[in-house]
């Protein structure tokens, strides 16, 4: 029996992960954390599972084993706790300068040829991973037998300028509004490519007749998709590190390249939440003063509760430089970046299981101390 008979009071939960690259291994920690306090033989305690970026192929990870929480957590806990980067893009000398330099060669011809999509780094190996270690037709199975109702990947249209939800559902109906819509579509490896296509660093992916990219970028409303899949309460799993003190009598250096480049993609990755969960916060209000005053209203309210990390990432990535390839590191380099250069850019690309291990125990105490709420929030008793 699914879980749908036997709760049928219960609010629809989504659950929703954003994007990060690497630091999305803190989403594992929290999720082990909850998943340890559930029955071994429990399915996920969510109806809806949304994920942007690298969140999304941890999202579709989850949905493909929605049966047992426990196997779930194991599946992609394992993946992450063993990573290492050339899992993720080419980390060699020979694949890092000849795509770089193959960039460079075709920005001389003829706009007219149909090149493939730019970007600083190859991700095939990626593509490689995922095809190796989902099932994706295993989401279907799990709708079907009612331990979830609709999972969802975000990407970005370049062609469009949209922010474009693809879902597999139950009996969701397409949404448009302004600079975003859901399409129902049966998903793929493409959609998840295209989804983690961080903007410049991996290649734009081609999904039907459009080009998409990293599904952060003209994310304006994070809180979209679960809320039209039906989402009564939204449990977020952020990666929005603490920022460090700044020193008394600190003199602020120009920033370079590199500090720009990471403060873009901390920008992309978290502050459209933020100002999302405002203006929901601000909704809920309303709803709660209109009811009061028992006068009808299309709006409802939706709770929402967010774990974000309570270490900086950055400093880690610092401490564990050395772990990167040496072909990166001397690419990165070339735009600034060095073991002691403040910027978020290595935080992002350490596909390393010295990194993700860490980032994983972060998630884990993080999500043990917050267990009591997280485990109210989601009615387990």
């Amino acid at each position: 029996m699914g879980r749908k008979q036997q709760n049928q009071d219960k609010p629809n939960v989504a659950l929703l992960l954003t994007g990060g690259g690497a630091r999305a291994a803190y989403q594992v920690g929290v999720l082990k954390a909850l998943a340890h306090s559930m029955a071994r033989t429990a399915p996920l305690p969510f109806q809806i599972i949304n994920g942007t970026s690298a969140g999304a192929i941890n999202s579709c990870a989850l949905a493909c084993y929605a049966s047992c929480m426990h196997l779930a957590v194991r599946k992609i806990e394992w993946v992450w706790k063993n990573f290492h980067t050339s899992m993720v893009y080419r980390s060699d000398f020979v694949g890092v300068y000849r795509n770089i330099f193959g960039n460079m060669l075709r920005s001389f011809q003829s706009e007219h040829l149909n090149h493939p999509p730019a970007s600083l780094l190859d991700n095939a190996p990626l593509r490689r991973l995922l095809s190796e270690v989902l099932d994706l037709a295993r989401i279907d199975r799990n709708i079907h037998r009612n331990f979830l109702d609709a999972v969802s990947v975000t990407a970005s249209c370049y062609s469009t300028g949209e922010s474009v939800a693809f879902y597999q559902a139950r009996d969701a109906e397409p949404w448009k509004r302004a600079r975003r819509r859901g399409q129902h579509m049966q998903l793929t490896i493409d959609h998840l490519m295209a989804s983690s296509a961080i903007p410049l660093v991996f290649p734009s992916v081609r999904v039907k007749h459009h080009y998409y990219g990293d599904g952060s970028i003209h994310q304006l409303s994070p809180l979209s998709p679960p809320i039209h899949l039906g989402a009564d309460k939204i449990f977020i799993i952020g990666v929005d590190q603490p920022k460090p003190d700044t020193p008394v009598g600190y003199e602020p250096h120009f920033p370079g390249m590199s500090a720009v480049a990471g403060h873009l993609l901390d920008s992309i990755f978290s502050d459209t939440l933020q100002s999302d969960l405002e203006r929901l916060s601000r909704i809920n209000r309303t709803v709660d003063s209109v009811c009061e005053e028992e006068s009808k209203t299309e709006l409802k309210r939706i709770d929402t509760l967010l774990v974000n990390p309570s270490e900086n990432f950055n400093q880690i990535a610092q401490e564990l430089y050395d772990d990167m390839p040496l072909a990166i590191r001397s690419m990165l380099r070339l735009i600034g970046v060095k073991k002691t250069t403040d910027s978020s850019l290595p935080s992002y690309l350490m596909f390393e299981k010295a990194f993700t291990q860490r980032l994983i125990e972060i998630g884990y105490q993080d999500g043990l101390r917050k267990l009591p709420e997280i485990r109210a929030f989601l009615e387990l008793n």
